[in-house]
């Protein structure tokens, strides 16, 4: 037989053990609800408590969830991109779990942040292969399904080139096919009762839609990440999205407007302010981040650069993730900027999306020795 053990931790929660015991003693647990500032939401929590006398309610702060994709990539390592018609040999390969939902889920986790993820995976090996790295990670998984009836899970085809640039191609797989026309209620209540929601576009339109409403009605910040579908951006998506975050091309790709320069992003953002988001946050690559909030004046921040760059397949996603994080925090802006570029100067330096996610003490150091 299997119980849970909960290790205490110094960080906002606990991540359950699991250990094999004889027996296991029955446990009182005392429900309550943890009030945050939206008077719309609540969570659910429990104490555990070792006598009858003594009752401690153990709360948590609202969520990180993260609705998405969650892919099996698989790495090929190459000197350089082959050209039309050409077949290269590639120096090594091999499949790690990725996806940008499921990225960023567990960048979430991994800062010791409580994050659920909301995603579909196939019944097969690359499914198995992304719950047990999400699981790992420390992402809660109750919201993830596995689908039968043959349907892939979503997987990725990474050119890892040796200066640490890639391309990739995605199949959709699971992420993109089975979804209900309706979200349950389920659903939708983990994400009502969210501290911040992370939504990207690898996954239906349709679905983002549903998520980002429901997220909005109960005044809960949504974070969009433009990275996924080449395709124009619903304007009913966007309505009720809080903070935008494309990268310089899917910036230029949403306005129809260059983006070579500083002036010409911040005129490609002030189009989305027009469209309807308040806050863009442009990531920048080497050149860092900006956010442009409506009516303020554009706050940048400088990369913080990484001792060696090994990949980059889930810089952005570390990003955005990271500042999420921050930001449900309550740190100001400029902090969440700071906080998401250490984060993402560490993810770099590490081969694969998931395996690189940083943990929270990482990032502090780093933000201590710069």
């Amino acid at each position: 037989m299997e119980g849970i053990a909960f290790s205490p931790s110094n960080n906002f929660h606990c991540y359950p053990q699991i250990h094999p015991i004889k027996t296991l003693t029955p446990i009182p647990f005392r429900f309550c609800n943890y009030k945050t500032n939206n008077p719309k939401q609540s969570l659910l929590s429990f104490s555990i408590n070792s006598s009858k006398t003594s009752q401690t309610p153990i709360t948590q702060p609202p969520p990180l969830v993260v609705v998405g994709s969650a892919n099996a990539d698989i790495y090929v390592e190459i000197d350089r991109l082959p050209t039309e018609g050409e077949t290269i040999s590639a120096k090594n390969g091999q499949t790690l779990a990725g996806g940008k939902g499921a990225n960023q889920a567990t960048c979430g986790a991994k800062l010791s942040y409580p994050t659920y993820f909301v995603g579909q995976v196939g019944d097969d090996a690359h499914g198995k292969l992304i719950t047990q790295a999400l699981g790992n990670g420390g992402v809660r998984l109750e919201y993830l399904k596995s689908l039968g009836g043959g349907v892939p899970t979503g997987h990725a085809v990474v050119m890892l080139q040796s200066n640490g640039q890639n391309s990739i191609i995605i199949v959709g797989g699971a992420n993109m096919s089975s979804w209900p026309d309706k979200l349950s209620d389920q659903d939708l209540d983990v994400v009502k009762n969210a501290g911040i929601v992370l939504l990207q576009r690898e996954i239906p339109d349709s679905v983002n839609i549903q998520v980002a409403k429901a997220a909005k009605g109960a005044g809960v910040t949504v974070i969009m990440d433009a990275g996924g579908m080449d395709a124009p951006m619903p304007q009913e998506l966007l309505k009720f999205v809080d903070i935008f975050s494309p990268n310089e091309s899917e910036l230029g790709r949403l306005t129809g407007m260059p983006t070579d320069n500083f002036e010409q992003i911040s005129q490609a953002a002030a189009k989305c302010h027009k469209m309807g988001v308040k806050q863009v946050l442009v990531k920048l690559g080497a050149k860092g981040s900006a956010l442009f909030i409506e009516g303020e004046e554009p706050i940048t921040q400088p990369i913080i650069p990484a001792a060696q760059v090994v990949d980059t397949t889930g810089a952005g996603d570390t990003f955005t993730a990271s500042f999420a994080v921050a930001l449900v925090e309550g740190k100001s802006k400029r902090e969440c900027l700071n906080f998401a570029a250490a984060a993402a100067s560490l993810c770099v330096q590490v081969k694969g999306a998931i395996p690189s996610m940083p943990d929270r003490k990482s990032v502090l150091n780093l933000l201590q020795s710069v």
